[in-house]
């Protein structure tokens, strides 16, 4: 069976939904919980796949205040110079910008909070993950921090209005999402408790952004599952070629 290693920054941002869809798909997913203590491998060997997830620390923060990336940022470095199949999400796409010649700020125009959309870019067409997606796919925002350079190389899938780069490739199989996938409706509930400046900086209220979270987690399923199959595929198949 091929083997994900999951890397949770922090334990509001499980890997949920997306965890199941990957799991269903017929992976092996090695979750490494950074905010509960486990540790992260040095190097990325025996794993087929890399998923790295979101959380409230910044790609801004240096070593002193957020240690626990320090390895992320390693792990990420390998997956870009290896072509490992990897999908970094919110957090995790922010550190695999900066750790691939990107740059990440605090977003000027503000968090961007809530279910809204994002549209496919032309080269969507040609990527064998966001090709079968609608052209303007519904996704989760809670972001303060946004990506404002590219990494070297990448190729941008998907925008919104707010921020440009919200979904990016870098080589064949190396996938960044500034948005997210992965949740429940309780997840995000608790993101619009905690996080009083984003939700300040939202059109609506905390209860407005919960709702709205949890009427669309159906199409975000019906969406994003087969996106996670498809993503299933390309980690399998690297474990053939190593095996």
């Amino acid at each position: 069976m091929a083997r994900l290693l999951v890397v949770v920054p922090h334990e509001t941002d499980p890997p949920a939904r997306l965890g199941a869809w990957l799991a269903q798909a017929g992976l092996d997913l090695d979750e490494r919980h950074l905010g509960t203590g486990d540790d992260l491998p040095q190097t990325l060997e025996g794993c087929d796949g890399l998923l790295v997830l979101g959380g409230p620390q910044s790609a801004l923060d240096d070593e002193r205040t957020s240690p626990e990336l320090v390895g992320v940022r390693r792990l990420l470095a390998e997956a870009l110079r290896d072509d490992v199949p990897t999908l970094a999400v919110c957090l995790g796409a922010q550190l695999l910008a900066d750790v691939g010649g990107g740059r990440v700020r605090e977003g000027i125009d503000g968090p961007e909070v809530g279910a809204l959309l994002v549209a496919k870019r032309d080269a969507a067409d040609r990527d064998p993950l966001f090709r079968p997606l609608p052209l303007a796919p519904d996704v989760i925002q809670f972001h303060h921090d946004e990506i404002s350079e590219l990494p070297t190389g990448a190729t941008l899938l998907a925008s919104s209005p707010m921020y440009a780069h919200q979904a990016f490739r870098v080589g064949q199989h190396v996938y960044g999402l500034q948005f997210h996938i992965e949740t429940t409706p309780e997840i995000v509930e608790e993101w619009a408790e905690r996080d009083t400046v984003g939700v300040a900086a939202s059109p609506f209220d905390r209860e407005t952004i919960s709702a709205r979270a949890a009427a669309v987690h159906p199409d975000l399923e019906e969406v994003w599952a087969p996106f996670a199959g498809r993503f299933a595929d390309l980690v399998r198949s690297r474990a053939r070629t190593a095996a």
